[in-house]
């Protein structure tokens, strides 16, 4: 509130300085000025801020699939191949149970024969055959070809790898240490037979198989990919969680059959990606970490300008929107300003015409017994002068001669009288400007003697006649020499200087030697109710002498010092048309 009352002040700093604009009249402006501006702001920016979040929402919906969207393809088709390799196997090992009879893989030799050719059938494959067992229903080997590939003795718990009859006739096991010191994983495949009890094969496969196919699928937006089992158990190394059998520090994720994007992984460093996939029919989870760091540079990017858009078209609405609100406002002061000037105007005039009428009913009825007075005293006189023998004769005529000046005296004061009770009575006539303002003076001649003021008019000579109304030429001289005095100090001066401008206009130049005025006031002193005077002031003198001056075709300037001097100067048209009627 008060920063706004603040920004207002500035902008109407009459508002609160005129005595006609109070400070409750200024808060009146200010709440509109308020109203306005918050209204326009709300229905301006709250579409802008809604659209802004429109495309914020849609372009960061865009931007994250095409950050998700390559890990999940790159993802998926890593899914596809673990599966398509490891079914690869799966199968001919099925091929193997079904088509050879269990009495020909009992045959160590032969076993062996069918190792040979399974090993170097897959050796453009990737291989990965490190032996081959036939298993009898109870898990015991009847035949096997290749190195002993048993869990190493130092691992936990007893190694479970012969249970194909839990999926179907097929099982895949989960990584672990051979003797060998080499990790493995086993493919068992059940052979079942209604005349015989089941038969499985078993084949241990080298781990390096998915390792090596894990390594070629990383490409740039990949930091990492990996297996691991539901225990979240690494299966194959990772760049970042260590090596074989060691645990993911993060829960793993849940079994689904669709290839999924998680939530950015806060914790890790160089990945903010995280995508899985379950490998069917095997106890493998597929997890790749992926880096976004280009879009995410980018959505930053986006994000900075779309910020800066928003901001930079709000303060620029919110410029255009004060500056709307501000001229409003100003048009509306200005409005209501001009309507109580006219109608204090039209009040001034009022009371003038009734003042008028007035003098001129009182001038009237002064005038007729006056007129008595000097008929009467006239008669008396002659009625002395006829008579020589009249005690103190010559005495009583000086007293009728008193009387007979007095009479014409107040009989010219009336007629002074008259003439400012006629300027209702607009009339254009040829006017000595000279004696016109000795005129004046001869109002003011009695303030002038009680205050020891000197008033010095100077005229040029010659100075034409000019053509206007002598009423209101003399409302407007009798008001600038009464600032006049009331500005200059007791023994001051006043100079009054009559010349002709130029061949169609004359100028009056009053000079006083008063306070002068400061010159933020000078361009105000014309604007209705502006005055300086405090209570005794209505702000009204000047700006009526200017409006009359206009009318009368001339214009009037001002100049001061301040402590020094101020000139008022009328330039008045010689010729000039009849003055409107007020």
């Amino acid at each position: 509130m008060r920063f706004l009352r603040g920004i207002f002040c500035k902008i109407f700093p009459s508002c609160w300085k005129d005595d006609e604009f109070s400070a409750a009249s200024g808060l009146r402006y200010l709440r509109l000025w308020r109203i306005s501006f918050f209204l326009n702001a709300t229905f301006c920016i709250l579409p802008l801020i809604a659209m802004t979040y429109v495309n914020y929402s849609l372009y960061r919906r865009a931007l994250q699939r095409d950050m998700t969207d390559p890990i999940h393809h790159q993802t998926h088709a890593a899914r596809q191949t673990l599966e398509y390799l490891l079914e690869e196997r799966r199968a001919a090992l099925r091929f193997l149970v079904e088509v050879l009879p269990i009495t020909e893989l009992s045959n160590p030799e032969r076993l062996e024969a069918v190792y040979i050719n399974l090993r170097d059938s897959f050796q453009d494959l990737g291989g990965g055959f490190s032996s081959l067992a036939l298993l009898d229903s109870t898990g015991g080997e009847i035949a096997r070809t290749g190195p002993a590939l048993e869990r190493r003795e130092s691992e936990a718990g007893p190694p479970k790898l012969h249970e194909a009859d839990k999926m179907d006739g097929n099982f895949i096991s989960d990584v672990f240490w051979g003797q060998d010191n080499r990790p493995h994983f086993v493919i068992e495949v059940i052979q079942q037979n209604s005349d015989t009890k089941n038969a499985t094969l078993r084949a241990t496969i080298n781990i390096e198989l998915l390792t090596q196919h894990l390594g070629t699928f990383s490409q740039n937006l990949i930091c990492d990919a990996f297996l691991i089992n539901k225990d979240g158990i690494l299966q194959t190394p990772s760049q970042l969680f260590g090596d074989i059998l060691d645990r993911i520090p993060f829960e793993t994720p849940k079994p689904d059959k669709e290839t999924r994007v998680m939530q950015p992984l806060a914790e890790m460093e160089c990945a903010d990606i995280l995508a899985y996939a379950n490998i069917d029919n095997s106890p493998f989870i597929l997890m790749v970490l992926g880096n976004s760091s280009s879009s995410g540079q980018n959505w930053f990017i986006s994000r900075k300008y779309l910020v800066a858009f928003l901001t930079i078209s709000i303060l620029i609405l919110l410029f255009f929107i004060s500056a709307t609100s501000t001229y409003m406002v100003s048009h509306i002061r200005e409005s209501d300003r001009k309507r109580r000037a006219y109608y204090h105007q039209l009040e001034y005039e009022n009371k003038m015409a009734s003042i008028g009428r007035l003098s001129a009913g009182v001038a009237h009825e002064i005038n007729n017994p006056l007129a008595i007075i000097n008929e009467k005293a006239g008669l008396a006189k002659d009625l002395l002068l006829l008579s020589d023998d009249f005690p103190q004769r010559s005495r009583i005529v000086d007293f009728a001669d008193s009387i007979l000046s007095s009479v014409e005296r107040c009989g010219t004061i009336t007629k002074r009288l008259l003439g400012f009770a006629k300027h209702m009575e607009i009339e254009s006539i040829e006017i000595d400007l000279k004696a016109l303002v000795q005129d004046v003076l001869s109002f003011l001649e009695k303030e002038a003697g009680f205050r020891n003021l000197e008033v010095h008019v100077h005229a040029q000579s010659p100075l034409p006649p000019i053509q206007s109304d002598r009423g209101q030429l003399q409302q407007v001289f009798l008001n600038i020499i009464n600032n006049a005095f009331q500005a200059v100090m007791d023994g001051g001066t006043i100079e009054i200087d009559l010349r002709q401008e130029d061949p169609e206009t004359v100028a009056v130049a009053i000079t006083d030697t008063g306070c002068g005025i400061p010159e933020e006031n000078v361009e105000r002193i014309f604007e209705p109710f502006f005055t300086t005077k405090e209570q005794y002031g209505t702000g009204l003198g000047l700006s009526i002498t200017y409006g009359i001056v206009q009318k009368l075709g001339g214009r009037i300037t001002v100049e001061s010092q301040l402590g020094k001097e101020t000139r008022f100067t009328v330039y008045l048209p010689i010729r000039h048309a009849s003055p409107r009627k007020t």
